[in-house]
């Protein structure tokens, strides 16, 4: 058995993987989302400019290298 990770983006489709779900040929079952991608979603939403992944990466690598720095 193989698992795929599929992104819908037209409606329609989705009554295409029903439908073959209904036909036993496929299994769907919902991913759970985890509560930080929850709470990062719902900080996102609440704000005009989310940071980007590049953004968040640098801040940790700064907050890591201060840190963990010899002292």
């Amino acid at each position: 058995m193989e698992a795929l990770k599929i992104e819908i983006l037209n409606p329609k489709a989705l009554q295409l993987i029903k439908g073959m779900q209904d036909l036993k040929l496929i299994k769907v079952t919902d991913e759970p989302v985890s509560a930080l991608k929850q709470y990062l979603k719902k900080m996102r939403h609440n704000t005009s400019s989310a940071p980007e992944l590049d953004e968040i990466t640098k801040i940790v690598e700064e907050v890591r290298a201060k840190r963990y720095a010899k002292k």
